[in-house]
């Protein structure tokens, strides 16, 4: 038998770690315990949504009071609202539990990519062309990383970068946010795409800023950054676009394009990756974008983002 003896200091340090993760997992328990409850407003609701019991949710939201001597809710209103010291704890406490779980991240990174995870996130214009090429070649060459796939608008990537909620994002030049940095990638140009059933279909020749207000077309919503680009384009040629139909859905609007006699302004990329599209340039012509690749400053890049950085920076 191997006999193992500890000298008091080695005691110190064992407490010390234990102490160290019990107190991280308390942390991270009540800031998302208060985090649920401020955005819910409601305690029942807020412990539906943790899969908690309401006694329980209230109980901890006391005991993290207690321990900081402060009241964190208001709760004499019909909702229940963070305090000035609820707000202010809930901020920086996010910030510390984003750090805690970079840290836990890194020491589970493995260098040789074997294994391990990517959160990306990219604006909807990108889904149509150049994730699927682009994740299909990633996975391929490391078939061990699991990838989280999402589709959001570029305000909310920001966001969620900022948040540590992901690690990369694909989008445009021009953050708006401070704590991201953005990488340029490549020049992303906009044209007019029409299918085969177009009146004009199989037509050489550039469509003049006139003509395309005469067309008949099928756009993103005004939510999208790339409908306010073209928006902002047909008002500074004094163009009265004529929408026959808006839609959320790149698909959708590809779809609806091969189909039928409706045109659509979209990346020429596009009509290149699907049979029976065309692309017919603009003049003058939209102010091409360049996409970019996003990460918050300072964040912790584990392997399987420095190669997906890598990957993305030489893809053609």
């Amino acid at each position: 038998m191997t006999a193992f003896s500890y000298s008091v200091q080695d005691l110190f340090s064992i407490k010390s770690i234990e102490l160290s993760y019990s107190l991280n997992g308390m942390m991270l328990r009540h800031v998302r315990y208060l985090s649920a409850v401020a955005e819910h407003g409601n305690f029942t609701r807020a412990a539906e949504a943790l899969f908690i019991s309401q006694p329980t949710l209230s109980q901890q939201i006391k005991q993290l009071e207690k321990s900081l001597q402060v009241q964190l809710l208001d709760r004499t209103g019909r909702t229940v609202r963070l305090t000035d010291a609820g707000e202010a704890y809930l901020h920086y406490a996010k910030l510390a539990v984003r750090d805690l779980d970079a840290g836990e991240r890194a020491i589970h990174d493995v260098k040789d990519l074997s294994r391990g995870s990517l959160r990306l996130a990219m604006t909807p214009t990108f889904t149509a062309y150049l994730i699927g090429p682009l994740l299909e070649r990633f996975n391929s060459l490391h078939p061990g990383i699991a990838i989280s796939v999402q589709e959001m608008t570029q305000d909310r990537i920001e966001a969620a970068l900022a948040e540590d909620r992901l690690d990369l994002g694909i989008a445009f030049s021009g953050v708006r946010s401070l704590e991201i940095e953005s990488q340029s990638l490549f020049v992303e140009t906009l044209s007019m795409v029409r299918g085969e059933a177009h009146p004009r279909a199989g037509r050489k020749g550039a469509v003049t800023s006139k003509e395309l207000g005469q067309e008949d077309l099928v756009l993103l919503s005004r939510d999208f950054a790339t409908r306010i680009h073209i928006d902002n384009y047909c008002q500074d040629h004094g163009i009265g676009p004529r929408i026959a139909i808006e839609a959320n859905s790149i698909s959708a609007i590809v779809e609806t394009v091969r189909r039928g006699r409706l045109a659509t302004i979209l990346p020429e990329a596009i009509a290149r990756e699907y049979e029976g599209l065309e692309s017919i340039a603009i003049v003058p012509e939209i102010p091409s974008r360049t996409a970019s690749l996003l990460r918050r400053k300072g964040a912790y890049r584990n392997a399987a983002s420095q190669a997906f950085t890598e990957l993305i920076s030489n893809w053609n």
